[in-house]
């Protein structure tokens, strides 16, 4: 075995603490009782804060941020973050905010705050989150008892009552934004009635959706009514395309019928007008409109005809005479109305 080595204890000799001067420990203790009036004196109020000050538990008044002076042992301080905007969450919890935020995990409490009636008697699961800032230092500490608390069971109270006034399918489509008026306004109301002191900034519903076990019916119910829209929009656009086309055809139709009508007229009352002249005129001068008539007549007809013959009327056996190949049918040009008129002569005026 090992022997352990002996020492002498009689030997030793125990350093001997330094003499204080017999002033110097009153020094110190004054000076850590300065030190500890100092700390106990001086506060800081940061930028975006206000301290209130209490006197024996009585509000005192409101200091702005900076370094401020109070009574030690008399005066009691208490910051509040005027300018942070502050927040209340409805169906989770942020447990660490960044670029990838943490969440707690759904449990039965939070799974109760966000399940609520809606007005056609289904369920939805609504969370949200509420922002708000204190806009008045001395309310939002001594007006009501517990005010983080009671402004949690008002969110919840008018978050119901507002979903409870409509139907599941605003819910969760097209009411959101007006939902999230409605509850902002609410609060604010009440907020002002209690005197709380704080100012509602906004409410922003997150996930609004039905129960986990009829989730799927749901997702089948909003894929038909999605079908359902996407087909009446289409016969909609189809309705669009083909209606005004339509109208259009059938105001042009009209038009033209009506255009159509209103030249027979004027041609029907423009002949008659004319009939009517040349009447009053055959019966001034019945010769002369008559052979005036005639020669009109002619000079339209005979150009149409081709190759013309002129044949005294006393003249016979001219057959022989006649070159039957070259009376092939030929366009003329049209006869000037003296050319008319010399073959009306010719033919015996007839």
């Amino acid at each position: 075995m090992e022997e352990h080595p002996i020492i002498d204890i009689k030997g030793l000799r125990i350093p001997q603490m330094p003499r204080v001067p017999p002033g110097g420990a009153t020094a110190v203790v004054a000076l850590v009782v300065v030190t500890f009036i100092g700390f106990g004196t001086l506060y800081q109020v940061q930028p975006e804060e206000e301290g209130v000050v209490l006197r024996f538990g009585k509000y005192l008044g409101t200091t702005e941020p900076g370094l401020r002076i109070k009574l030690p042992f008399v005066d009691e301080v208490r910051l509040v973050p005027v300018q942070r905007q502050l927040k209340q969450e409805f169906g989770f919890r942020t447990v660490e905010a960044g670029v990838r935020t943490l969440y707690t995990p759904n449990d039965r409490e939070l799974a109760d705050e966000t399940t609520m009636l809606t007005g056609d008697l289904n369920v939805a699961v609504v969370e949200w989150i509420v922002q708000y800032r204190v806009s008045n230092s001395r309310d939002y500490l001594f007006k009501v008892r517990n005010l983080e608390e009671t402004f949690h069971a008002m969110n919840e109270a008018v978050m119901r009552e507002v979903v409870g006034d409509r139907t599941v399918t605003e819910v969760l489509t097209i009411g959101r934004q007006a939902i999230e008026v409605e509850v902002e306004s609410r609060l604010q109301t009440l907020a002002n009635q209690y005197e709380m002191g704080i100012t509602i900034d906004q409410v922003v519903l997150q996930d609004v959706n039905p129960p986990d076990p009829v989730r799927p019916s749901w997702d089948e119910v909003s894929q038909a009514q999605q079908q359902r829209d996407r087909m009446i929009n289409e016969a909609r656009g189809e309705y669009n395309r083909v209606i005004p086309r339509a109208r259009g055809e059938a105001q042009q139709a009209i038009l033209q019928a009506e255009g159509y009508a209103l030249d027979r007229i004027n041609r029907a009352q423009g002949n008659a007008a004319r009939f009517t002249a040349v009447h009053d005129e055959y019966r001034q001068a019945p010769e002369v409109t008559r052979r005036r008539l005639y020669l009109e007549t002619m000079q339209r007809i005979l150009p149409r005809v081709g190759r013309k013959l002129f044949i005294d009327k006393d003249t016979t056996g001219v057959l022989p005479l006649l070159s039957l190949d070259g009376m092939a049918p030929q366009r003329a040009l049209a006869p000037t109305p003296t050319a008319a008129a010399a073959a009306v002569i010719a033919g015996g005026g007839q």
